[in-house]
């Protein structure tokens, strides 16, 4: 399996994995607020039944004699409700409504039992279905045989209240029978309907979405990933050429060295001086990357200490003098007459500044100049690395930091040294908490400026 196919297969668990992830979470968000809502609208309308029953209930029982021809009384009290075993030709007025308490005689009922359980009086628009006999729970839902859902509410009834010769206080009489109030459950329904269409039709609609979220988002979880193993890529291939040819002009002067007949023994030296210059490009190179690396995952176990900016630029300018004096490279270097201290690695340091100075000189031509600046500013000391060579391309100054990376793509030891100078200077600066800037024009020159803070 190639690495294409690996990250695409990767991308698409962990886009799956979301998918599921979210997916149930939605789910559960939807169904549970379906839920609350539905429990809400049933107990707001428990509580409208209740109010209602209540209502009529405290109008009704004064009214109610203990003893006396429950037939009668009733159609004194309820002229508009249908009493048992009588013609029913009920003619509501807006008052009689009002005295009932009932404004919408087409969404409630009311029935009337007495206390042995006998049904009395009923709304005309009860539902046909229902039984005569008393059912004393308190809360009831009935469904028709059309399908039509009530919910119904039962509460006791007591007679007029009475009072005692020794005490003259109020006692309610002994139950005169039961009302029930109930409720069609059609708006309900209906809402609740509602709302499992909405499930139905939004939570497929949510679930698209989050997969395509998933797919995007799995996407940009994955791309640091990928970069990061294309730049493993990309390091392992740059590693392997730059060992290759120190290695192979290693082992072709050694096999050189073993072919020499006897009559030229006096040519070994100059072979062995090759081998030994392949053996330190070798070992530099090694060197450098155990640095970088340790510098990167910040495994130096030396505390910071004060280190003098002041002698490390007056140390590498007196180093680089030589090297610049044969270039025929002009090296001047600027330091303030005040000590700046900064707390941090001294052998770093030295190696950051050097490393940026040797590049400058490199890629300088004969005649030119190299200038190292040395400052300090609102506790932030800058030093500044300018030439007058070649310059960088726009389109490479971002890459200039990268390892084994060359503006030169012929990879010439002529034009460069391995590539890792300033990827070591960049992890150096990094280290110390400062900043790398580069400033730089074709054919003008370059200024590399290292910002830290004092």
């Amino acid at each position: 399996m190639n690495s294409q196919q690996l990250f695409r297969r990767s991308r698409l668990r962990l886009a799956a994995w979301y998918a599921l992830v979210m997916g149930g979470i939605l789910g559960l968000l939807g169904l549970g607020m379906a839920h609350i809502l539905v429990q809400a609208n049933w107990a707001a309308l428990e509580r409208e039944i209740e109010s209602s029953a209540g209502t009529l209930h405290d109008s009704l029982e004064p009214m109610l004699p203990p003893a006396q021809d429950p037939t009668g009384v009733l159609q004194q009290i309820f002229p508009d409700l249908c009493v048992v075993e009588q013609p029913c030709e009920p003619n509501p007025s807006l008052i009689q409504r009002h005295t009932l308490g009932i404004s919408d005689r087409t969404t409630y009922y009311i029935r009337l039992f007495d206390n042995q359980g006998n049904l009395l009086a009923y709304s005309p628009n009860q539902p046909e279905s229902l039984s005569s006999t008393l059912n004393p729970d308190t809360w009831q839902t009935l469904q028709t045989k059309d399908s039509h859902r009530y919910h119904q509410f039962t509460t006791i009834l007591h007679g007029a209240a009475h009072t005692h010769a020794l005490d003259e206080e109020p006692h309610k009489a002994p139950s005169w029978g039961y009302l029930q109030v109930g409720r069609t459950l059609a708006a309900f329904d209906a809402e609740r309907q509602r709302l499992q269409w909405i499930l139905i039709g939004g939570l497929p609609l949510a679930l698209g979405l989050v997969a395509v979220s998933s797919w995007w988002l799995s996407g940009r979880a994955m791309q640091p990933i990928y970069q990061s193993y294309r730049q493993q890529q990309q390091f392992t291939a740059n590693a392997a050429h730059e060992l290759r040819s120190p290695l192979a002009s290693l082992l072709a002067t050694v096999e050189a060295i073993l072919r020499l007949p006897p009559t030229q023994s006096e040519q070994v030296p100059t072979l062995l001086k090759t081998v030994e210059r392949q053996g330190h490009r070798l070992s530099q190179l090694v060197t450098d990357l155990l640095l970088l690396t340790s510098l990167e995952q910040n495994t130096t176990a030396q505390p910071p200490q004060p280190c003098c900016l002041n002698d490390i630029v007056a140390d590498l300018a007196e180093e680089f003098a030589e090297l610049a004096a044969t270039t025929q490279i002009h090296l001047n270097h600027q330091i303030p007459d005040i000590e700046i201290r900064i707390m941090g690695q001294e052998s770093q340091l030295y190696r950051l500044v050097s490393n940026l100075m040797a590049n400058a000189i490199q890629y300088t031509p004969p005649g030119g100049s190299v200038m190292v600046c040395l400052a300090a500013h609102d506790r932030i000391a800058t030093i500044a690395v300018k030439d007058t060579g070649i310059g960088i391309p726009l389109e490479a100054q971002s890459h200039v930091f990268e390892r084994f990376y060359r503006v030169n793509s012929d990879r010439s030891r002529q034009t460069g040294g391995m590539g890792l100078g300033l990827a070591i200077a960049k992890a150096i600066v990094q280290r110390h908490r400062g900043q790398l800037a580069l400033d730089s024009e074709m054919g003008q020159g370059s200024v590399f400026t290292i910002s830290l803070p004092s």
